[in-house]
């Protein structure tokens, strides 16, 4: 053996020795053999082995739906199943030559075209010139174009007419995650696959599988997380987990996986949703500071305030639901939050994110979209939510009502109809902790109902947070004060209070003296207060 020679072998030893210690990412080396190894898509799965079991074969083929989800990997599957040297089967041997072929990219029948880079007539026309020909060593043809929907207009008339009218040995298969922009005479000659994103149960059994089989340490939590950000898309999983194993030195953990992924700890959320219920700006701009000490992904961040709000708001709707990830303190913000302004939050929150890649940076977004939130909450609800917060505090401090305090707790107690004139028309006599009795006049009777009653027992008790019982009796004598003296009182109190506060405003001062003007106390009228 010559010097040369010698060399080019020792070049190709090296070479191959290398090539084998090359790492192959889990996407690639994980993808299915065969439809038994395909996560979810079980309908789909299912129509397509009926078909090949009955040789029920269409001619043309769409897979659609969001990226990593599996449309070019159906897509192959279904090519090995038509071309396997054992006959068209739904379970190909994967150990013949064609199978082999297929599964490395090699096989002579099966054209994979990625129409993003080929959209001119002239590539088309070209691939349709080879239409004609007979398959080199399959049953079939199969031509296999991703994101078909990037085809120019011209591309697809000139594919229109072999596409109702193929040779029996050609199939196309298309996939696309833009369906709605293919004509509708494509649609109209394919049978359509939507194909769903995964779920993250799917997902984390899915990567707890592979870990297993290539005897990676692993904690269960770090595969929640990495699931949840795939947004059901396994390809973008797999990338993740590679990402992960990289990170933490041959290990999937879950502060690695946290900390990889930019994830915001739930309770510096809940604190930000408890500073912009009680409008504490210092506690806001607190906890975003915290959350850049963390090297938080302010994108993330708002993505997981806005996940927050819909939760709180399915519990506020439907008390009894099922909410992932559930937390004492979400079911605290669900009561303390108005729903109106969890509506308002969440509009500000969407509308935050669409701004944010225009932003000087994320934290600047983020900080703005908050300041939004705070600076839009309505002054009118602030009592309620204070009234809310001290709900202990209330109950004891107001274990005894007088008469007067009764007529103007009633407007906080949002009775309606027939409830809230009985309750106008009572006399409060006497009143425990549980227990409150009032006397009712006989021309009032008509009012005393059972159902009326119960209305009035449920609006007080939620008010007190605690059970009471109410109990009314018809007498004329034991009758203080009346209803509607009290309310007049209590009106008089209020337009005094008006008045006062309106003459010692400082604007209103500057144009009674510019204009010599005096206050016409008449025209002054009050809103009713609403809670």
């Amino acid at each position: 053996m010559d010097l040369g020679a010698e060399r080019f072998e020792g070049f190709c030893g090296c070479f191959f020795r290398n090539k084998s210690m090359v790492h192959q990412v889990l996407a690639r080396k994980w993808r299915p053999r065969c439809f038994q190894e395909v996560i979810g898509q079980v309908s789909i799965i299912q129509t397509l082995s009926n078909a090949l079991n009955q040789q029920y074969l269409h001619h043309a083929y769409l897979f659609t739906g969001t990226r990593g989800v599996g449309k070019t990997t159906l897509g192959r599957l279904l090519a090995k199943c038509l071309n396997c040297e054992k006959g068209i089967t739904t379970n190909p041997c994967n150990i013949c030559g064609s199978c082999k072929e297929i599964d490395s990219g090699r096989f002579p029948d099966l054209f994979e075209i990625d129409a993003a880079s080929r959209t001119k007539v002239e590539d088309m026309r070209e691939l349709l010139d080879n239409v004609q020909y007979a398959p080199a060593k399959g049953l079939f043809k199969v031509y296999l174009i991703d994101e078909v929907h990037m085809l120019s207009g011209h591309s697809f008339n000139a594919l229109l007419k072999t596409l109702e009218e193929p040779p029996s040995h050609v199939k196309f298969i298309f996939a696309t995650t833009e369906h709605h922009k293919l004509p509708i005479t494509i649609l109209s000659r394919c049978l359509q696959f939507h194909l769903t994103p995964l779920l993250p149960d799917q997902i984390t059994a899915h990567c707890q599988s592979i870990l297993q089989k290539e005897k990676i340490e692993f904690e269960k939590t770090a595969l929640d997380l990495l699931a949840r950000a795939a947004n059901g898309s396994i390809r973008d999983a797999l990338n993740l987990l590679d990402q992960g194993i990289a990170y933490g030195n041959g290990k999937v953990l879950t502060a690695d996986m946290k900390s990889m992924l930019g994830i915001t700890e739930p309770t510096l959320l809940f604190d930000i949703l408890e500073a912009l219920t009680r409008k504490k700006g210092n506690d806001l701009l607190r906890s975003i500071n915290k959350l850049s000490q963390q090297g938080a992904d302010f994108s993330n961040a708002l993505s997981e305030l806005l996940t927050l709000l819909h939760q709180i708001a399915m519990l506020q709707a439907v008390p009894d639901a099922q909410i992932e990830n559930d937390h004492e303190r979400l079911r605290q913000l669900a009561n303390l939050l108005h729903s109106e302004d969890v509506q308002l939050f969440y509009q500000i929150g969407l509308s935050g994110q669409r701004d944010l890649p225009y932003s000087p940076n994320e934290q600047i977004g983020f900080e703005m979209t908050l300041l939004r939130m705070l600076a839009f909450y309505p002054e009118s609800m602030l009592p309620v939510i204070q009234n809310k917060l001290s709900q202990h505090s209330r109950s004891s401090t107001h274990s005894s009502i007088s008469s007067e305090e009764w007529y103007e707790l009633l407007p906080q107690l949002n009775l309606t109809g027939a409830a809230l004139a009985l309750a106008q028309q009572c006399t409060l006599n006497q009143k425990t902790k549980t227990h409150l009795h009032f006397t009712l006049d006989p021309k009032q009777k008509p009012l005393l109902q059972k159902t009326q009653i119960q209305r009035i027992e449920e609006a007080v008790s939620k008010y007190f947070n605690r059970s009471i019982s109410i109990k009314i009796d018809i007498s004329k004598n034991s009758r203080d004060t009346p209803p509607s003296a009290i309310t007049k009182k209590i009106a008089l109190s209020r337009q005094m209070e008006a008045e006062k506060t309106i003459l010692n405003d400082h604007h209103v001062q500057q144009i009674m003296k510019t204009f010599n003007a005096t206050l016409v106390k008449e025209k002054i009228l009050l809103h009713e207060e609403k809670t």
